[in-house]
């Protein structure tokens, strides 16, 4: 990218402190599609001004998937590392793009001393948007037929539904709602660490199940807010041999392709 990204040791020489601090992830970091969701993100925030900071090599996993495996004491070591480093710095605010790092910054680590405001990045775009520091134009997307798989730890385990969906319908896209959706979503297959494991036997795949009945609305976009979705999704595209028909989009993607990033 063609700008600068500051690390919170970086701020904390100066003797500053970022706006929020961006925690990038697990996907966010390694995963070489989910890259291009982190540097959407950071060339909005970077385009509109907003001063945020990564942790860089002091960031670890929040060890969501050890927790969600049943291995509750490599979760709790990885916690309260991380809880070190931040509180380290004196971090207030959190950013991510991973519902699964939201939910556990924002519900797991104040049991372990961890206490910040934690939000997922279609909610702090929301309030950028409200604050009147962002504005989406989205004639790139107008009349186009939008559908949004609602992740499980935005959704039913954080009901966030609003944010994701205000985002979208700046977009002038046409936005159609699959039947499971909001308290009625159904799991793209990857939570609970599914996502690192060969699924069981059974007659249909969960993210087959989630693509056709997303397919059946014949979307040019099928919308994700988590990187796990994401994959399950675009695999399931790929299934159906609809990759040249329909794309599997992050949100934040979509809203830098509308602001032409």
């Amino acid at each position: 990218m063609d700008f600068n990204i500051k690390t919170m040791a970086e701020y904390a020489a100066e003797g500053k402190s970022p706006e929020v601090l961006f925690w990038v992830g697990c996907a966010g970091s390694f995963d070489d599609r989910a890259k291009k969701i982190t540097k959407a993100f950071c060339k909005i925030l970077n385009k509109i001004g907003v001063e945020f900071a990564v942790l860089g090599q002091e960031e670890s996993c929040t060890g969501d998937p050890a927790k969600r495996a049943g291995n509750e004491f490599v979760f709790q070591m990885m916690a309260l590392t991380n809880i070190e480093i931040l509180n380290a710095y004196e971090v207030k605010r959190i950013v991510t793009a991973c519902p699964h790092c939201f939910n556990t910054l924002k519900n797991e680590y104040p049991n372990l001393g961890g206490n910040y405001e934690v939000m997922h990045h279609t909610q702090f775009l929301k309030k950028l948007m409200e604050e009147g520091r962002l504005k989406i134009e989205g004639g790139a997307f107008s009349g186009k037929k939008i559908t949004f798989h609602d992740p499980c730890y935005l959704g039913r385990a954080n009901e966030e539904y609003e944010a994701p969906r205000l985002l979208l319908e700046k977009l002038d896209a046409e936005l159609v709602e699959m039947k499971r959706c909001k308290t009625n979503g159904l799991c793209c297959g990857a939570g609970g660490a599914q996502m690192f494991k060969e699924p069981e036997k059974g007659k249909k795949d969960i993210n087959i199940e989630r693509t056709e009945e997303a397919l059946s609305f014949e979307p040019k976009v099928i919308a994700t807010g988590c990187p796990f979705c994401n994959t399950m999704m675009t695999d399931g595209v790929k299934h159906f041999n609809k990759n040249d028909e329909v794309a599997v989009k992050y949100i934040v993607e979509l809203l830098a392709e509308a602001e032409d990033l």
